[in-house]
């Protein structure tokens, strides 16, 4: 058997940044990934924007509501309600290769090539020194890898009233998107109240996102089509399977994809890693020197309690509290819809009472378009044609403000693998997450002063929609940051505990997640890991 110089595991964010940084050292890299690809509509959906595709394609039901309807929700609003048909390939196998089994935690998992990246929001903040170090991260380091990963990705932002909460610090920042009048009219607003807001401790600004505002190599500058939600033609948002495809042309790299990793075993001299077929169930072997894995801290868990034969052994999790707060602007009752708009998000807001980038709850603000207005309606009370006639009217001024709270592990949030013959894995992890009275009260209280914040700006929120734990599709902390030599901590190198060579770059080792977007932070850390593993 080829023994590998390295072995990661998985596509996604973390793992393609591992990847690129390893490969660009000359080492020899293996990925192994689940590698699931959009079969069904790729090349579907013409280059067109989306209202040119609303009047002149006659297929576009295909697409938009999914040639077996899977577009379509039923039931109560649930983690991955954002997903459109074209996206829905993330999903593939999940359940019967990842099974959770919790009634208080809904994540979002993936085996797809570029995982949970495909559907990333693209949201680019750097945490502060303050929150750093309470993630367990040092921040010399972190700092040199924002660097590093904004110039690999591109990233458009401001140096505005939020800089120093997002990206603004970078020394290479494209320019932002433009807004369309969903957000022209509330930064506006924000403009002419900023003064009272901000000594609330509220600040807004424009995101910094992965989303090219100029050409980059062979992607192209935003085309404001507003079909984000359902394909990336011209490769403006960054998505990590780019990064694996550019690398799959390197001599020192190869990929396997259609694979579950299930474990690991140690040696004096390697790794092996145990396999299976996601297409027959059939065992794969791989040996390796080192091995990375950056699976997503549920899929690591996983790996790490099956090689260690930890069954029943509880593990923190840390998970950011979300919701939505779906809000209307009167100002722009029943104008005419922009022609380009944008499924990003187009402002941020955030609440930092201390003044000190600390304790900072943030909020992302859209407008609402290409999600399809059906998505809303089964939320009124109305009929169907009463309900459609009145969205029309309604749907220019339509916001949408995404809300997250900073996160800290406790002893009611835990995971633990159990044994179940019945699947095919043999096991299936059990999630417990449960918010302490003092923690539920906070979360409330941010809403309730984002509420009044929105308010202030002549925005106004209709309702507070709570998706439950897992939600956010922010997640840390199974596999905390630790000075001892412990086996289910990470060194501060993200070398896993009493192993020799295994190393774990992924947000497994945070220890606090601020409500800022994650994953530029991830893929700061996976660039880091990866060095690591290289010195080491």
């Amino acid at each position: 058997m080829e023994i590998f110089d390295y072995i990661v595991i998985g596509s996604g964010c973390t793992g393609a940044m591992a990847a690129q940084t390893l490969v660009e050292k000359g080492v020899q890299v293996l990925m192994v990934d689940g590698g699931m690809t959009d079969t069904n509509y790729d090349g579907l959906i013409p280059d067109k924007d989306y209202l040119s595709i609303k009047q002149q394609e006659a297929r576009q039901y295909e697409y938009f509501i999914g040639k077996n309807f899977e577009g379509i929700p039923f039931g109560k609003v649930k983690t991955g309600e954002h997903l459109t048909p074209p996206r829905k390939f993330m999903l593939r196998k999940v359940q019967d290769w990842m099974p959770l089994l919790s009634d208080t935690f809904s994540p979002l998992e993936s085996l797809s090539l570029g995982g949970l990246g495909n559907g990333w929001g693209l949201g680019c903040c750097m945490f502060s020194d303050a929150e750093l170090k309470m993630a367990g991260l040092n921040t010399t380091k972190m700092n040199a890898a924002y660097e590093t990963v904004g110039k690999r990705i591109g990233i458009s932002g401001d140096k505005d009233d939020t800089g120093k909460y997002t990206s603004g610090g970078l020394s290479q920042l494209m320019p932002s998107i433009q807004m369309d009048s969903t957000g022209a009219n509330l930064y506006q607003n924000y403009q002419r109240k900023k003064s009272g807001l901000n000594k609330e401790g509220f600040f807004m600004g424009r995101p910094s996102l992965a989303l090219l505002t100029e050409d980059k190599n062979n992607r192209k500058a935003y085309q404001y089509k507003d079909l984000d939600f359902y394909c990336d033609q011209d490769k403006s948002a960054y998505r990590p399977a780019f990064t694996v495809e550019e690398l799959k042309q390197k001599n020192n790299f190869s990929y396997q994809g259609g694979l579950m990793v299930l474990k690991f075993e140690e040696g004096t001299d390697s790794i092996k890693i145990e396999c299976r077929s996601l297409a027959n169930n059939e065992p794969v072997f791989f040996e390796c020197r080192k091995l990375v894995i950056a699976a997503s801290c549920l899929s690591t868990a996983r790996i790490v309690l099956r090689s260690y034969n930890a069954y029943n052994t509880r593990l923190p999790i840390i998970s950011n509290p979300y919701s939505y707060l779906p809000s209307l602007q009167p100002y722009l009752l029943g104008r005419d819809s922009d022609r380009h708009k944008i499924g990003f998000a187009q402002l941020s807001l955030f609440y930092d009472p201390g003044f000190n980038n600390e304790y900072v709850a943030m909020s992302s603000i859209y407008s609402y378009r290409s999600l399809m207005a059906f998505h809303i309606l089964k939320e009124t009370p109305m009929s169907t044609k009463t309900g459609f006639e009145f969205l029309q009217y309604m749907m220019p001024a339509f916001t949408i403000a995404g809300l997250f709270h900073p996160e800290m592990g406790g002893s009611t949030k835990y995971l633990e693998l159990k044994k179940d013959p019945g699947q095919v894995t043999g096991d299936a992890l059990g999630v417990n997450y449960h918010l302490t009275e003092a923690e539920n009260q906070k979360v409330a209280h941010n809403e309730h002063k984002f509420t009044q914040a929105l308010r202030k700006l002549n925005c106004f929120v209709l309702k507070k929609m709570n998706p439950g734990h897992g939600s956010g599709i922010h997640y840390a902390g199974t596999l905390p940051f630790s000075d001892k030599n412990e086996k289910f901590k990470l060194h501060s190198n993200g070398k896993l505990g009493e192993s020799n060579n295994i190393f774990v770059a992924d947000g497994s080792g945070f220890t606090y997640l601020p409500a800022k977007g994650l994953t530029f932070s991830l893929m700061a850390n996976a660039h880091i890991v990866a060095l690591s593993a290289l010195e080491d």
